[in-house]
């Protein structure tokens, strides 16, 4: 299955960077506009764009002007952003057809979560893939390939990988990986973190780099 494409409109460069980053490791192919008129010369051009992304505040056209122009057309998905938490932005942007409404800042995984939870809703299928690095984790078969060579992964190995990759570049403390992978509160020493971490670098061979290790803390994985 082709992956679905989201445009993500917004002014800040680092901002669209950082979106982007994270829902192209869930296997989403993201295009990018900086201003409200280009966001609706690429929409239309486009005419498969699955959900879009888009700021309120921005030049040439601000984000409510585009979204009364994408709805005249389409009923496409689109969640709003904004730097304003105000109760009357918000009614309004639901008013012109808005599916989700976040607030700046907010956390990229959640993000990711709500594009994810609104494109079932619209059933559109969504990618249950990932690939960075020369690595591609397949959730639904449970299976890892690598330079697209199977390698064959415990459940618990597959499981600590998983969630190596969907939090690229984020230092990860012994403790949150045991209570996010093993899902229960550790009490004792983490070495069974460490025991799986040397296995599964074992097992990814020269990829297994990825996985950093920050002395008397944890993991961070990270794509050199």
């Amino acid at each position: 299955m082709d992956s679905l494409k989201i445009l993500v409109v917004d002014d800040e460069a680092r901002m669209r960077k950082l979106v982007k980053d994270f829902l192209t490791i869930k296997g989403f192919s993201v295009i990018e506009a900086e201003d409200g008129e280009q966001a609706v010369d690429i929409f239309f051009k486009q005419k498969d764009i699955s959900l879009i992304i888009l700021d309120v505040m921005m030049p040439k056209m601000d984000g409510w002007e585009v979204l009364k122009t994408v709805r005249q057309y389409s009923q496409v998905p689109v969640i709003m952003l904004t730097a304003r938490g105000e109760e009357r932005d918000e009614l309004q942007g639901f008013k012109l057809g808005v599916d989700e409404y976040i607030s700046k800042p907010f956390s990229p995984k959640i993000l990711v979560a709500r594009v994810e939870a609104i494109l079932r809703r619209s059933n559109v299928a969504v990618s249950e893939t990932m690939e960075v690095g020369g690595i591609r984790i397949d959730k639904a078969a449970h299976l890892v390939e690598i330079d697209g060579k199977p390698v064959d992964l415990s459940y618990k190995e597959f499981e600590l990988l998983t969630y190596f990759v969907e939090n690229q570049g984020i230092a990860l403390s012994r403790e949150k990986i045991l209570n996010n992978v093993w899902n229960y509160d550790y009490f004792g020493d983490a070495r069974t973190i460490d025991t799986h971490v040397k296995k599964l670098r074992s097992k990814m061979g020269e990829k297994g780099n990825y996985i950093k290790t920050i002395w008397g803390m944890g993991y961070k994985f990270e794509v050199d």
